[in-house]
């Protein structure tokens, strides 16, 4: 499942084909993906000019002149490809149609954007952008990693009195938005905190450490073009390059990277996930 930094990389790349462009035709080429798409999708995105384009959590949100907002979830295969090359930005010509191409939003400016999902777990929808924000999908989700109501006091208090492991806590989108298995590991390797760690028994200057690096890790992740682990691709189709930086997460067995340690990384399970970690470093 794409995380935050593959969402954030689909984001910026739409931005020249999408902001500020008015949609020319919008074909929805079946009825539904994750759930059904709402009634006149296509009359109500045809037309419509797309006046902002921004994230929230793990949701792209394409703000439009119609006072409804475009709200796209890519699910565990879903991709959001540019086609044609109107700003001279782009690589390709519109390719053939494949089979999956389930919607297609064809811009005024000259460039394609083809929403493909094989597995059909990606899901979209239309909001009253009045009332976006307390949607059922966005409403209870924390802050933004990335911004200013994500620090330090914030999350000594998040964690205060919560007795499910680090691990767990980071992954809740109810205290943080958008993390997602691969940095929460890579986070906790930084910081040097096992992931098997109650949350609520991790001292307040070791959880208020969390919240710079677990910044720089997005950050890293974000202009590497995100983590491209089975299906992910850029806006652009290139792959994200992350994966080769990862010093804990799917390195099972191999050596720490940290000079100086012996021990090698090891792989648990917590509620279903994977974890990676380092049991030396990490305490």
């Amino acid at each position: 499942m794409p995380e935050l930094p593959e969402v954030e990389t689909v984001r910026r790349g739409l931005l020249p084909a999408m902001e500020g462009a008015v949609i020319s035709d919008a074909r929805i080429n079946r009825p539904d993906l994750r759930w059904p798409f709402p009634d006149r999708m296509a009359e109500r995105l045809t037309g419509r000019r797309v006046l902002a384009l921004r994230r929230r959590s793990k949701y792209i949100l394409a703000d439009l002149d119609s006072g409804e907002t475009l709200l796209i979830h890519l699910g565990m295969s879903g991709r959001m490809l540019i086609s044609g090359d109107p700003l001279g930005q782009f690589l390709h010509n519109h390719p053939a149609p494949e089979k999956h191409d389930h919607v297609v939003l064809d811009m005024e400016n000259g460039a394609r954007i083809t929403f493909n999902d094989p597995r059909r777990f990606g899901a979209m929808d239309l909001l009253d952008t009045a009332t976006a924000e307390t949607h059922k999908l966005l409403a209870s989700i924390g802050p933004e990693p990335l911004g200013n109501d994500f620090n330090e006091p914030y999350l000594v208090a998040a964690f205060k009195g919560r007795n499910t492991p680090v691990k767990s806590a980071l992954l809740d989108q109810h205290i943080v938005a958008g993390l997602g298995n691969i940095y929460v590991c890579e986070s906790l390797f930084r910081a040097g905190i096992h992931p098997k760690r109650k949350a609520g028994q991790i001292a307040a200057p070791r959880v208020a450490s969390l919240v710079p690096v677990i910044r720089q890790v997005l950050t890293e992740a974000i202009q590497a073009g995100g983590s491209s682990l089975k299906d992910f691709r850029q806006a652009d189709g290139e792959l994200g390059y992350f994966q080769h930086t990862f010093k804990v997460y799917g390195q099972e067995g191999k050596p720490c990277a940290t000079p100086g340690c012996t021990a090698q990384i090891q792989r648990i399970v917590q509620s279903g996930r994977s974890t990676f970690y380092c049991p030396s470093c990490q305490r």
